[in-house]
């Protein structure tokens, strides 16, 4: 079920930025989406992690950025990248979002447990 929770968020995040990339693209200058879709794109994710996932360790934080970047990565390749023939996709916007993507699990699980931990011995 933990499994399930990790895909089942790392999809609806990665089709809240892909949706959000479509309304852009008539609106902005293609090279401008990323950046514009990232600051919502960031508070989505914080938003879920704090809510919505609920893990004990660490390692497991780290799993669902694992997770959450792998989806991010063939999601955008096979749904970007090979439908739309997007072969300038690779930008530094997305090496920026992919980073985002793994370490802001991390940062929010060791933040959440340092807290935790911090409340039962203080």
């Amino acid at each position: 079920m933990v499994f399930l929770n990790s895909v089942l968020w790392g999809f609806i995040l990665w089709l809240f930025g892909y949706l959000l990339g479509f309304v852009l693209f008539f609106f902005v200058s293609k090279e401008a989406i990323g950046w514009l879709i990232l600051p919502f794109g960031v508070m989505a994710t914080f938003w879920v992690l704090f809510k919505q996932i609920k893990r004990e360790r660490l390692s497991d934080y780290i799993v669902v950025g694992v997770i959450w970047a792998i989806m991010a990565v063939v999601l955008d390749y096979a749904f970007l990248v090979k439908l739309f023939n997007a072969t300038d996709y690779y930008k530094f916007d997305v090496f920026v979002y992919y980073i985002l993507t793994f370490l802001l699990p991390i940062f929010v699980g060791w933040y959440k447990l340092y807290r935790a931990r911090g409340k039962t011995h203080g």
